[in-house]
C-alpha cells in the first residue's frame, strides 16, 4: 500500500469532493469508516480497515481523525465543503507562521492570507512545521503572524486537535517575513 497515495486519496475525499465516490458527509465533517471503505473499494480504491487504520496513524500531518467509537472518520482541517468541526474559539500564541512558496509572498504581503477554496487560513505554530509547508510548492518562505495583535483586534482563532491554527484571514498589516 502506498500511504501518500491513499493519504492524498482519503484527503479529496474527505475534505473536497466526498460526491466523488457517492457519500455524504454528517454536518460536523463525519463519515460512517464501513461506508467510507465500500464507497472507495467501489471506485477502484480498495482499502482495509487495517489499512485505514494505518494510514490515520501514520500520516505525518495527522489530517484524519476518528471519533471516539472509532466507526466514523473525518478530516480534521482543509475542508473545501461546507462543514463545521466545533473547535472551541482559542486564544493564539503571541506569534504564528505561515509557509509559502517565495513566489507568492509578494501578493501576500500586498494582500494578506486568504482562505482561498477553504474555510480557514491555516497557520503552524512554530517555524520548522511553516517552512515544510512552504516547501511543498518550491523554495519555501516563512511569514510570521502578529496573532496576538489579531486577537486584541477581535479576530477569532480556533485550532484543530493536529495542532493546526485556523483563522479566517490574515491581513497584511499583520505579517512581516521570518529571519532565521
Amino acid at each position: 500500500m502506498d500511504v501518500v497515495r491513499v493519504s492524498k486519496r482519503l484527503s479529496f475525499v474527505l475534505r473536497h469532493r466526498p460526491d466523488s465516490i457517492g457519500i455524504a458527509l454528517d454536518d460536523a465533517g463525519w463519515v460512517d469508516v464501513d461506508v467510507l471503505l465500500t464507497a472507495l473499494a467501489g471506485h477502484g480504491s480498495r482499502l482495509t480497515r487495517a489499512e485505514l487504520d494505518h494510514v490515520v496513524a501514520t500520516n505525518d500531518k495527522r489530517r484524519f481523525a476518528f471519533d471516539a467509537s472509532g466507526t466514523r472518520i473525518r478530516a480534521r482541517q482543509g475542508h473545501s465543503v461546507a462543514v463545521a468541526l466545533g473547535y472551541a474559539t482559542q486564544t493564539p500564541p503571541g506569534e504564528l507562521f505561515h509557509g509559502t512558496a517565495e513566489r507568492f509572498v509578494p501578493a501576500i504581503l500586498r494582500e494578506g492570507l486568504r482562505p482561498g477554496n477553504r474555510h480557514a487560513v491555516h497557520l503552524s505554530p512554530d517555524l520548522a512545521t511553516a517552512r515544510t509547508v512552504g516547501a511543498r510548492r518550491g523554495r519555501p518562505v516563512v511569514l510570521r503572524v502578529d496573532a496576538a495583535r489579531m486577537a486584541a483586534d477581535g479576530w477569532a482563532f480556533t485550532r484543530s486537535a493536529n495542532g493546526v491554527w485556523l483563522v479566517s484571514e490574515v491581513p497584511p498589516r499583520f505579517l512581516w517575513p521570518a529571519q532565521g
